[in-house]
């Protein structure tokens, strides 16, 4: 069995709450610091929205809003331990009303969903180059919510994200090797 790994939910209904996750390769959730600069950003109160966390790993994002009041929160992990493991966290913390868990790639979901997002967590693992292709699949969808929030955790780098021309940061910063960047749709394609 592999071992375990814990993270804390820094804020809303569960505050200070350890949950657990496997130790898989590539599966690093964001130090509560970079967590609490992103929920500054979004607002610590997330009553009404819709989120995504696409690459959900350790359930992090997922978690951490639903923590914070959001009305629905999706979480899609490939990896079949990770993602019973954010099942039985969700059992735990007995709230399948508002947290669904899906094991699936990102781009069958992504393909296949009809709900729109208001916040979307892209958080793929470093070692693959995905930010772009998932940000192209994501214009081509109907899963953005007019203002939709889409925030893209990756490697530090000098080269600019590659997000859509339809899309602005809002935010950015860089702690240690890993770049956090929220964006905002300004408009929907047709």
């Amino acid at each position: 069995m592999a071992s375990q790994g814990k993270i804390r939910i820094i804020g809303g209904k569960w505050r200070r709450r350890y949950v657990s996750f496997p130790s898989i390769q590539d599966l690093r959730p964001s130090p509560d610091a970079v967590r609490e600069t992103l929920f500054n950003w979004l607002g610590q109160n997330l009553e009404g929205k819709c989120c995504l966390d696409l690459f959900a790993g350790s359930g992090a994002f997922g978690l951490e809003a639903a923590s914070r009041g959001a009305r629905r929160v999706d979480m899609v992990e490939l990896n079949r331990e990770a993602a019973s493991s954010l099942s039985a966290t969700v059992e735990l913390l007995g709230d399948l009303e508002t947290v669904k868990c899906f094991n699936m790639d990102w781009k069958a979901f992504l393909k296949k969903s009809t709900q729109q997002y208001d916040i979307i967590f892209i958080d793929p693992p470093f070692s693959k180059s995905l930010i772009k292709s998932v940000c192209n699949t994501l214009i081509n969808t109907d899963c953005l919510n007019e203002d939709a929030q889409i925030y893209i955790e990756s490697p530090k780098s000098n080269s600019p994200l590659p997000i859509p021309s339809t899309w602005h940061i809002i935010r950015e910063t860089t702690r240690g090797m890993v770049q956090s960047t929220l964006t905002q749709t300004t408009s929907q394609q047709s």
